[in-house]
């Protein structure tokens, strides 16, 4: 048995796509992070042990992006087969090769040391080396879904519903209980070119006729299965193996059931893979310095503090799940988008503790739009990103709220996360400078809004070729390049001959399953040229192979005037770019 010691600005608890971006944000913004993951792979329940694919708010461009769309657009460019293997080395990439970031895998946080009302230290017990892990840190960020960290440091939390009268949230019950939504084990599908048999085990439930499994789609095509569901009247912690067998039961019978009872499409069709790790999608909650309800969702979360935002419906599913015989889940509307406010992202108890996630201080209502791993992603991006602000300024996590706002919030546009009714500071550089195009309009390119937002493009349109200019009054000298391009936020994709949202992993695999591929729109090859001492147009700047939306580039360029030219998009005949920013 050994024990190592890590000295880190920021720890951070649980590597699921919130726990992901936390750490990846702290460590760009210059924290030196440890992420302790208690599993092999990274991703929570996007990872190849659960196979839930990345859901996040409805409508139109409203696609989440910053870390998020950088790891799915890395996806798409990598794995065009889908294959989970491939994405989780991305996610393992992600993490592994950033510098300022220690990963520990396969590690379990399972005690801490406290200094008053802050943590000081965690320590968890890696099971592949033996050893255990201690570390020390100014700040910890807990991710992990289960809130680990609240019952070892006292920190304020919830599990279960509220009273509809104690927040005023109709959707509640009236009396408040400790019933959450369940947790799935999931089913993947393939598609062969021949019939395909299945013998159940003996162990599998049996449902005989589709009148045994009510309201529940069972379309080999498209389910997913999501409504394998079950613990939400159980401990959904402590009962989660107990729970996990029944669910095997289940998810093999419904199997034996597409296959051998019915026609239901599928004899071309062969069970894949079944998840023996539950996915969960509720436990407990931390309590913030603001605790956000139905009422503020409903009301589009028009917080002056918005650091991210929500948009998939409130999805409240039955707490007892499979064995309910009616609708397993209610769709309450819900606006998208809706902000959620940084208040929401940090103890209210422990000085030095942030968390994001399904684990963020808001009510269960809240909670079931919130809760999405899209929206998790970004609540992640904001919180390394306040961390890091919070290290640099000698600041508690309050402290950012009190001090640092507007920075947090113009830090997270800045790296292409959009926040609802904010807009982003445009470089003083630019901001005087002239702007011409050889065609189109190119002044919404430094408009500070990178998306289309309601009837407005925001971008600017031109052909392969085509040319944009800032003119400066005097020779200035450029250190970086900033460009939004356009990775297509409404991706759709086929499915036997049904258009739907594009997924970045599927549920099943279709023998015509179209592949991956960067979105045609894309901006895939352009130069930039700087006029030299002489008023000579130079090339200085040439990328060929770009896949990104979010382009950051570091450059050493003294001028009076600077072109960006587009030379190739990956299909589109035009290019549409969002901004360009030079400093």
């Amino acid at each position: 048995m050994k024990w190592k010691y890590h000295k880190a600005d920021l720890c951070v608890i649980g590597g699921g796509l919130a726990g992901m971006c936390t750490a990846i944000a702290a460590a760009r913004h210059g924290a030196k992070v440890v992420l302790m993951h208690d599993r092999p792979v990274l991703g929570g329940n996007a990872s190849s042990e659960i196979r839930m694919w990345i859901c996040g708010a409805h409508g139109e461009n409203n696609r989440e992006t910053g870390i998020i769309e950088e790891i799915e657009l890395e996806n798409m460019y990598r794995n065009p087969t889908r294959n989970y293997s491939i994405w989780d080395s991305i996610l393992y990439e992600k993490v592994r090769f950033e510098e300022n970031i220690t990963l520990l895998l396969n590690c379990s946080c399972n005690s801490l040391e406290m200094n008053g009302s802050r943590i000081k230290s965690v320590k968890g017990w890696q099971l592949t080396t033996e050893t255990w892990h201690t570390v020390e840190a100014g700040l910890f960020a807990d991710c992990s879904g289960d809130s680990i960290l609240a019952p070892l440091c006292a920190a304020e939390h919830r599990i279960g519903r509220e009273a509809a009268a104690e927040f005023g949230e109709d959707i509640e019950p009236e009396q408040a209980d400790k019933k959450t939504m369940g947790m799935s084990c999931l089913i993947q599908a393939r598609e062969t070119d021949r019939p395909q048999k299945f013998n159940p085990p003996s162990w599998a439930y049996k449902y005989l006729s589709d009148d045994d499994l009510p309201y529940r789609d069972h379309d080999v095509r498209t389910s997913n299965f999501w409504w394998i569901e079950l613990g939400g009247d159980q401990d959904s912690i402590h009962d989660t193996e107990e729970i996990r067998d029944e669910l095997l039961k289940i998810a093999f019978g419904v199997w034996d059931h597409i296959k051998n009872h019915g026609d239901h499409g599928a004899d071309n069709w062969v069970l894949d893979w079944v998840g023996f790790l539950p996915g969960k999608r509720e436990s407990r909650r931390y309590i913030g310095d603001y605790i956000m309800t139905q009422n503020d969702v409903r009301a589009e979360g028009r917080f002056e503090d918005v650091v991210a935002y929500g948009g998939w419906t409130m999805d409240d599913h039955h707490p007892a799940g499979f064995k309910y015989p009616g609708h397993p889940t209610i769709w309450h509307p819900a606006p998208s988008p809706f902000g959620i406010p940084y208040r929401c992202l940090y103890s209210r108890n422990i000085d030095n503790l942030f968390f994001a996630g399904r684990n963020i201080s808001v009510t269960h209502a809240a909670m079931s739009a919130t809760r999405v791993m899209a929206t998790c992603a970004i609540l992640g991006q904001a919180v390394g990103t306040a961390a890091a602000i919070a290290i640099r300024n000698a600041l508690t996590p309050r402290g950012v709220y009190e001090n640092k706002i507007a920075e947090l919030q113009q830090a997270l546009m800045e790296d292409d996360c959009y926040l609802p009714w904010k807009r982003r500071d445009i470089p003083e550089l630019i901001k005087k400078a002239g702007l011409i195009a050889s065609e189109g309009d190119p002044e919404p390119l430094r408009n500070g809004l990178d998306r289309p937002i309601g009837e407005e493009d925001n971008g600017w349109t031109g052909s392969i070729g085509s040319w944009v200019q800032y003119t400066f009054k005097q020779s200035e000298k450029i250190r970086e390049i900033r460009f939004v391009f356009d990775s297509d936020l409404n991706r759709t994709e086929k499915v036997y001959n049904k258009v739907q949202k594009a997924h970045n992993m599927p549920c099943n695999y279709p023998l015509d399953s179209e592949p991956l591929k960067v979105p045609e729109s894309m901006t895939r090859a352009f130069r930039i040229e700087a006029k030299d001492k002489n008023g000579q147009w130079k090339t200085v700047l040439k990328v060929d192979n770009n896949y990104q939306r979010l382009v950051k580039l570091k450059v050493n360029i003294e001028t009076t005037a600077i072109r960006f030219i587009p030379e190739a998009t990956w299909g589109a005949e035009r290019v549409h770019v969002f901004s360009w920013d030079v400093r």
